[in-house]
């Protein structure tokens, strides 16, 4: 049977072994299509840069408008998509979300200017902030303890192979074409019809009037606790696009070339998606909070090695100790925020945790490259204040958050 979400329970009963993934389920298969598509944003088009600007006759600063602009609607948004998710319900929101990142996508191909396809570009973050919320949203609802963990992972691991492998297709295609890279965007189409016949969603009963939802859904998500994991999920992203996307490639420029660049980077993305795939099975005898500890000392590990790294070698060690902690700290906040809210309001805490994390891809980059110019410090020394941070990230981590180590969930036997 099928693992569909139960109205007002977390999850059907299950035959497949505790902590892994059960890949027969349509909701496990539509889950990881649908993140299939989210490198399709950022990764795909990231070549095709220069491609766009030449085009257009625009600078550079507006082609990289692309980027941001994709991520900043995301963190605007995304609180009201979770909301929306959480009374209309996640297989409409996900449907919809999934039909506009396929038609606008598409429609940039036809673009006549800049401003057009900046504008369609703006629109479709708002589609992906709406993929991006309901995919981990529908993992929570459907799944719980360890399974969660593992299914969770696989949806990181598949969101780290994706985004290995677009940056290849998205330099193949605009070889062909400038606009032959939006034409993959059209695959979202058939996913958002497997996902309409295919996922099934309860019927939801609530009377309240907006507002009542709304101050219960605030009591809901607003806690300690789940704020301390959204800032577990903005520093995660914060220091990754800081450090592995912009303060490391101006470093090796030096004296690598840029293939070999990608290569550091394809390491570092190949080492979390095989740890992520893991979280299953780590989930059966580490607790949640322990589980984000090793992840930030994994950073730290990193980060300094990275500072010290004097070759290749070295810097291949470095880029896989990042990508082990990327791999045990992305799955876990979502499996830790969907242990501490209720399904109905999961989708609104969700949503937090996107607006976060999106917060974190956008303020990297400018933090890391606004600091090594105008202090004049370089890159270098950055690494190692990121190296720093992650220890203290660790510490907190190991104090505040209740270390234990295993799950009761573990101890019990496995149906």
């Amino acid at each position: 049977m099928d693992h569909g979400i139960e109205s007002g329970g977390r999850a059907e009963s299950t035959d497949e072994p505790s902590g892994t993934v059960p890949w027969g389920s349509r909701t496990v298969q539509i889950v990881l299509t649908s993140t299939a598509l989210a490198p399709l944003g950022v990764p795909l088009i990231s070549p095709a840069l220069p491609v766009f600007r030449d085009v257009f006759g625009i600078t550079d600063a507006q082609a990289s408008l692309l980027v941001s602009t994709y991520f900043l609607v995301g963190i605007v948004l995304s609180p009201f998509i979770g909301v929306l998710a959480d009374r209309v319900g996640r297989k409409r929101v996900l449907v919809g979300g999934l039909l506009a990142f396929g038609v606008l996508g598409g429609a940039m191909a036809l673009a006549p200017t800049f401003e057009a396809l900046l504008a369609l570009r703006v629109a479709q973050g708002t589609a992906a902030a709406a993929i991006f919320i309901t995919t981990v949203t529908i993992v929570g609802d459907a799944f719980d303890g360890v399974q969660r963990n593992a299914v969770l992972g696989a949806n990181v691991a598949v969101l780290s192979a994706t985004a290995a492998l677009f940056p290849v297709l998205g330099g193949f295609l605009a070889g062909i074409a400038w606009n032959a890279p939006f034409l993959a965007y059209l695959a979202a189409i058939p996913i958002a019809a497997f996902a309409q016949a295919a996922l099934d969603e309860p019927q939801r009963v609530d009377d309240r009037d907006g507002v009542s939802y709304l101050v219960d859904a605030a009591r809901a998500v607003l806690t300690p606790a789940l704020a301390a994991l959204f800032a577990v999920a903005f520093l995660t992203e914060f220091l990754l696009f800081g450090v592995i996307f912009t303060a490391m490639p101006f470093v090796l420029a030096a004296t690598l070339a840029p293939v070999l660049i990608g290569v550091v980077i394809l390491v570092s993305e190949t080492a979390s998606m095989l740890v992520a795939l893991s979280s299953g099975r780590l989930a059966r005898h580490l607790s949640n909070e322990w589980v984000i500890a090793t992840g930030f000392a994994c950073y730290a590990i990193g980060f300094a090695a990275a500072w010290a790294a004097t070759g290749l070698v070295g810097t291949m060690g470095a880029v896989v100790a990042i990508g082990v902690g990327v791999g045990l700290l992305m799955p876990v906040v979502d499996a830790a925020v969907s242990d501490r809210v209720t399904t109905e309001y999961l989708a609104g805490a969700m949503s937090l945790r996107n607006s976060t994390t999106f917060l974190g891809r956008t303020a990297g980059p400018i933090a890391f490259a606004g600091l090594a110019i105008s202090t004049g410090i370089g890159y270098e020394p950055l690494l190692l204040a990121s190296s720093l941070v992650a220890v203290v990230a660790t510490g907190v981590a190991v104090i505040a958050g209740p270390v234990r180590l295993a799950r009761v969930t573990a101890r019990q036997p496995s149906t």
